[in-house]
């Protein structure tokens, strides 16, 4: 049981609460609408309110403590009679509100969590979604997001993880690129042709690189951080580039280059803090995101 010195604020325990989440006071002060400053001050003042620290700092960012737990599990009920108080009970189901904060690579967040989360707010008009593009390996410090999905191999720390989906990658060329220059006929006449491929300096993903890696030792002559202008490119005739086949398979204007030699499988993982999943919210965010992969699968991976 709490030992309150006095009653807490609501207010002050819902921004411990999204601290919770997001775990980064510059995040939190963004979601409320509110200033790093203010955020400091509320999370002190009902460190006095409770006697005791509620966070504290590690290497991986601010981390409840076993006050701020309990504290939490108080600000998980209030924040649901506030959502049944203001949202009520729609056709029979439950309404979904707040914000959830997403971060996510170019193409997944473009063909698959867009046109998920583009239906979930059609039945869940409440919600609000804030999706942020990086394609990077799963943070291990706070992330200041409610939800990652990565590409690759994952070191979730305290975060939970879950498998969304296997997709390929492969190599493409554009039509022209193949009627000027010709098309390998072996991994081994690669490296006389020109690549498309991430800035290498910048890229956190191996799974991303390593294929291309081990087809030839140059540098790409076509780097971008965008998956899109890597497509872009390729369509445009530049080179020859690793892409997801989902994005590019079956489109006008790409060949496929070696289709029995060359082929990786990458997996997209999403992965949120248990303070964040216990959130309705984020549980119907993730949701869609697996019945938007699961409703893919034949694109994700391809004949």
């Amino acid at each position: 049981m709490l030992d309150f010195k006095r009653f807490p604020s609501p207010d002050d325990l819902l921004v411990l609460l999204t601290v919770a989440r997001l775990g980064r006071f510059t995040a939190v002060a963004d979601a409320l609408d509110t200033t790093h400053t203010t955020v400091s001050r509320r999370i002190l003042a009902l460190d006095k309110q409770l006697g005791g620290r509620t966070l504290e700092r590690t290497p991986q960012g601010w981390e409840l403590t076993e006050l701020g737990r309990a504290a939490v599990s108080a600000a998980e009920g209030i924040e649901k009679s506030l959502s049944a108080l203001s949202t009520g009970v729609r056709d029979g189901a439950e309404t979904i509100s707040g914000v959830v904060r997403v971060s996510t690579s170019d193409g997944f967040g473009a063909l698959i969590a867009t046109p998920a989360l583009v239906r979930l707010q059609k039945k869940q008009p409440l919600l609000r979604v804030e999706l942020l593009s990086a394609t990077r390996r799963l943070s291990q410090n706070r992330s200041g997001v409610d939800i990652e999905v990565v590409a690759g191999s994952v070191e979730a720390g305290r975060a939970e993880t879950m498998l969304l989906a296997d997709y390929a990658l492969r190599l493409y060329a554009g039509s022209g690129y193949a009627a000027a220059h010709g098309m390998p006929e072996t991994a081994a006449e690669l490296a006389s042709h020109r690549f498309i491929s991430y800035v290498e300096s910048t890229l956190q993903v191996a799974e991303l690189a390593q294929q291309r890696r081990s087809l030839t030792s140059e540098p790409a002559q076509f780097q971008s951080t965008s998956v899109f202008a890597q497509i872009e490119a390729v369509r445009s005739n530049a080179g020859i580039g690793m892409l997801p086949a989902f994005m590019v398979e079956g489109r006008e204007g790409f060949v496929r280059v070696l289709p029995r030699e060359v082929e990786q499988k990458v997996q997209f993982w999403a992965a949120a803090r248990p303070e964040s999943l216990r959130s309705p919210a984020v549980q119907a965010v993730m949701a869609a995101f697996l019945q938007e992969t699961s409703r893919m699968k034949g694109r994700l991976l391809p004949a």
